[in-house]
């Protein structure tokens, strides 16, 4: 008997599996361009939707969408959901402090995302009442059926402060993996977390 030939089979599949899931990367991949979720995504790096995902999103999620009135496929975070409250609160010596109260009750949370704080510069406030960025900073309600977004690098994003509220039904899915490039996490990673905001509320 040789044995050989089960190895070589063995090889051969394993070869071809790898060949198909590069092929299936490829074409089912979303490439990015640009630097505005740096250091979460990269420009040239390739995601995964999840299935079943369009249409929905949850607080922090790294989603693909369309920005109302605009046909270009956006990479963003999920920041505040319909009924929340959220602004953007900005000083020299804090540039970029963005605040959250869930569902419009109970406290106002800071919402802390190290990648932020390592790269903000630019002060500017929010919000308006469409979600654009404002004069002063101002809580304000997200409507129903919408949800703010911000780019992981905030000086460097074309996000809600410049679009205003996200329309969750023109959302196109939650990226749920980096496929590319394959020696990096295969995670998002990133995830921002909330700690109790001690400054006056806007």
């Amino acid at each position: 008997m040789n044995a050989r030939r089960p190895a070589g089979a063995a090889l051969g599949t394993v070869v071809l599996l790898g060949l198909l899931a590069g092929v299936a990367v490829t074409a089912l991949g979303v490439r990015v361009h640009g630097t505005s979720m740096a250091p979460t995504l990269h420009q040239g790096d390739r995601i995964l939707v999840a299935p079943g995902s369009a249409g929905r999103a949850h607080r922090f999620d790294v989603v693909l969408l369309r920005a109302t009135g605009r046909d270009a496929l956006l990479v963003k975070r999920v920041i505040a959901l319909p009924g929340d409250r959220v602004a953007i609160v900005s000083t020299p010596e804090e540039p970029f402090q963005v605040l959250l109260q869930e569902r419009g009750e109970g406290p106002v949370w800071r919402v802390v995302a190290p990648q932020w704080e390592a790269q903000v510069h630019r002060t500017g406030a929010c919000c308006g009442p469409d979600g654009t960025r404002s004069a002063r900073p101002e809580l304000r309600t997200v409507p129903e059926g919408a949800f703010f977004y911000l780019g992981d690098n905030p000086d460097l994003s074309d996000d809600s402060r410049a679009y205003g509220w996200g329309a969750l039904d023109r959302i196109e899915g939650r990226v749920g993996a980096r496929a590319y490039p394959v020696s990096a996490s295969p995670g998002i990673g990133n995830r921002p977390a909330l700690e109790e905001y001690r400054g006056s509320v806007p």
